[in-house]
């Protein structure tokens, strides 16, 4: 990999396995959360999830929300809503404001399925659901948001593989405590450089200082203003905001790992701003 150029790589294997595991999981339930990454309303959902999930009713979390800007996110929920014709809720892992009507829309979609269980002849259960996501979205904080109040195991059940766990959350819903994989793919490289911002890639698959500079660039372009005042520079470069915070490493070079650590962190903590790296278009 060229120093000054960004390529992100998964393995396809890894890939192929990840959907078998969650495939075998879907069929034990009645209704599937699907976590995405707030600043990354459209990137950070998996492209086949619909061929993956089927026909199985889906509530969609833009988590992280806390690090965006309402406003904005409120145009992003919309094309999700009726590009999917699923529930589109915000969330985050700082309060559990949301824990009761996540629970609800999550019953409210798994009825169907206990419907036709019933119809059968089978008593009423609570409804089953699992989380799935893209790695570092926040599927184990909604998890442990979740099972916060309750850590009540029901262990294997009936029909059902044993080595699968579940947890009660309260009389009407079961979560399947395991959180479903989905991976992503490299075909996408502006796709993966912006999962990368967020860190939803391994950093043993890029260079800190590549991703940073490329963060800058984006940034420069949607938030210019507010990232330069934070920074307190007029040049979104690595070395210009090394300079600015007066790192600098023997022979009066500017720190550039460094600066680029701080940065990526800066970001993802949400310091500089509320941002979404998406673009917000309607096709």
């Amino acid at each position: 990999m060229k120093k000054d150029k960004l390529h992100i790589h998964w393995y396809p294997g890894h890939i192929a396995k990840a959907e078998k595991k969650l495939k075998e999981q879907l069929s034990l339930v009645d209704a599937v959360i699907e976590v995405i990454d707030a600043r990354l309303p459209f990137s950070s959902s998996y492209d086949n999830i619909t061929r993956l999930l089927g026909e199985k009713p889906r509530l969609i979390l833009l988590n992280k929300s806390d690090l965006t800007d309402a406003n904005e996110l409120n145009g992003f929920i919309e094309i999700i809503k009726e590009k999917t014709g699923f529930p589109v809720l915000k969330s985050d892992a700082k309060n559990s404001k949301d824990l009761n009507i996540i629970v609800k829309k999550a019953v409210e979609l798994s009825e169907p399925r206990i419907q036709a269980i019933m119809k059968k002849g089978l008593l009423r259960r609570p409804a089953r659901v699992m989380v799935v996501g893209m790695p570092n979205v926040g599927k184990s904080s909604i998890i442990n948001k979740l099972t916060k109040s309750s850590k009540t195991k029901i262990g294997a059940k009936a029909g059902v593989t044993r080595q699968q766990q579940w947890v009660r959350i309260n009389p009407q819903l079961d979560l399947l405590d395991t959180p479903g994989i989905i991976p992503m793919k490299q075909e996408d490289q502006e796709r993966a450089k912006k999962l990368a911002f967020v860190n939803a890639v391994s950093e043993n698959a890029y260079s800190n200082e590549i991703v940073a500079k490329e963060l800058l660039q984006l940034l420069d372009k949607k938030y210019p203003k507010q990232v330069k005042e934070f920074y307190k520079t007029e040049n979104l470069t690595l070395e210009d905001i090394a300079t600015s915070r007066s790192w600098i490493v023997s022979g009066g070079n500017p720190d550039i790992e460094r600066t680029a650590v701080y940065v990526l962190r800066d970001f993802r903590e949400g310091k500089i701003g509320k941002f979404i790296l998406d673009e917000l278009w309607t096709d």
